[in-house]
């Protein structure tokens, strides 16, 4: 590829107002004004101040900043180029919107994590989000320590994070999230939640999983409910709120020696060998690791608590331990193994819900999507104002997925740095022609043209008759 003119010859000029660089913004906010941003927002979010007013339209143009790549306040001035002002309006300036999120309590943060909630839900309803939520989905709750770097930020301590395998300490603040998926559905998230960089990793987990569960049956999670957490989030509160709201767990267990005395009461004979599809990176042997084994028996977790005593299955993995320093001709006099627990009632066999539990890594996914995204930076020095900022993250993560899965079925599991590049940063030149009327033209040749236009059709066109 090279250019068929000299650069002597080539000149640019900004001075086109009838382009705009994200024509995908479109149908994505015509989407999320069908699932009822603005309306949820008026109803459930009343920040206080001069600077608090009018939140219906300006959490609206965070989540279009965020669908469109902005990381930080001052790329919100993306949404004020060319003619964004012909296609939308109520486009604020980034020092307003800073000074917007810098106005929210934590009261209010609240208030947006409630409409968040019901946008999902609404979302759930506008598009096909999670296929198979009405026979099983899956929850995931897990935390991350994002780095931050300034000085004066509100609540940034140092915290326990894992870096390429390797725990560390780092300075910052912690988000805790809990996200749906089914099988075959893209994880979508149902809350959020931002401490102090020094919380405890299960702090609030309980009151998130009864929200998580409450969130995924409006979304249309008729069937099985898993809940599936680390070991932080193994105690009873937790698992006692996972059943009264009519859900199944599935929790990794910390080796103490309860649980080793019930893992060295398993005969021989119960174990069943299995094999991962994929090998799996082995931290502690530094390789790769392609089979295991899998055995079950009960157990009775926090029986010494009054009342809160929880028998269930107790799921088994091993894996054989060797010694890479032997020499050469040493050979082991009997096998050592490794171990790692799960605790849960799943009504699934026991391979299938061990190889379930290994799943909770979706929602590392998750959190790499976001932190390529929105969550690059938590770009203010307000608590208050970051919490939100987390949330409309959520909200703005939520609906790329959404109109992932109304432009096409690789579309709907596909990352949102692909979204936004295929879907949303497009090309357009606005013309008008006749009274009132408004046409995009976008690229001839456009290798996602068929996508988009289905995108399009379904957010811009009539609504879809009620079934």
């Amino acid at each position: 590829m090279r250019l068929l003119h000299s650069l002597a010859k080539a000149h640019a000029s900004f001075d086109d107002p009838n382009l705009v660089s994200h024509a995908g913004l479109v149908p994505v906010m015509a989407l999320a004004g069908r699932a009822g941003l603005a309306d949820l927002v008026a109803e459930h979010v009343t920040p206080g101040g001069e600077c608090g007013v009018n939140a219906h339209l300006k959490v609206p143009c965070l989540v279009a900043g965020m669908a469109a790549g902005a990381d930080s306040i001052d790329d919100m001035d993306m949404l004020r180029h060319g003619a964004m002002d012909r296609l939308f309006g109520g486009i604020r300036a980034p020092s307003t919107l800073g000074s917007h999120l810098r106005s929210y309590t934590w009261g209010n943060v609240s208030q947006l994590e409630k409409a968040g909630r019901e946008f999902l839900a609404e979302l759930a309803r506008q598009a096909p989000l999670l296929p198979g939520a009405e026979t099983l989905a899956f929850i995931d709750i897990d935390s991350m320590q994002k780095r931050v770097y300034g000085h004066q930020k509100q609540g940034a301590k140092f915290g326990h994070t894992k870096i390429q395998g390797k725990s560390l300490l780092v300075r910052g603040l912690n988000s805790l999230a809990a996200v749906i998926s089914t099988p075959i559905a893209a994880p979508v998230i149902a809350c959020t939640r931002l401490r102090g960089g020094n919380a405890a990793s299960a702090r609030g987990a309980a009151s998130m999983a009864a929200q998580a569960i409450g969130t995924a049956r409006d979304c249309g999670c008729a069937g099985t409910i898993i809940v599936r957490m680390d070991s932080a989030s193994c105690n009873a509160a937790v698992l006692g709120a996972v059943r009264r709201g009519g859900a199944r767990f599935s929790v990794t267990v910390p080796m103490n020696s309860s649980i080793r005395a019930a893992i060295a009461a398993i005969g021989e004979e119960s174990w069943t060998p299995i094999r991962y599809p994929q090998a799996v990176w082995d931290d502690q042997l530094d390789c790769w690791v392609s089979d295991a084994e899998v055995a079950e028996t009960e157990y009775t977790a926090f029986a010494s608590k009054k009342g809160q005593a929880v028998t269930a299955r107790l799921i088994v993995r091993r894996v054989r331990d060797q010694n890479k320093k032997a020499a050469e001709g040493m050979d082991e006099l009997f096998p050592a193994w490794r171990y790692h627990a799960v605790f849960t009632d799943s009504p699934f066999g026991l391979v299938q819900a061990e190889g379930q539990h290994r799943d909770h890594a979706v929602v590392e996914q998750v959190f790499a999507d976001v932190t390529s995204g929105p969550l690059a930076h938590m770009p203010s020095g307000v608590f208050a104002a970051n919490a939100a900022w987390l949330s409309i993250a959520a909200m703005a993560h939520n609906l790329l997925r959404a109109a992932g899965a109304l432009a096409s079925l690789p579309f709907a599991k596909a990352r949102g740095a692909t979204i936004r590049r295929d879907l949303i940063a497009v090309a357009a030149r606005t013309a008008r022609h006749g009274r009132g009327h408004l046409t995009l033209h976008l690229p001839e040749g456009w290798h996602r043209e068929q996508e988009w236009l289905n995108l399009w059709d379904a957010t811009c066109g009539p609504p879809a008759a009620a079934a």
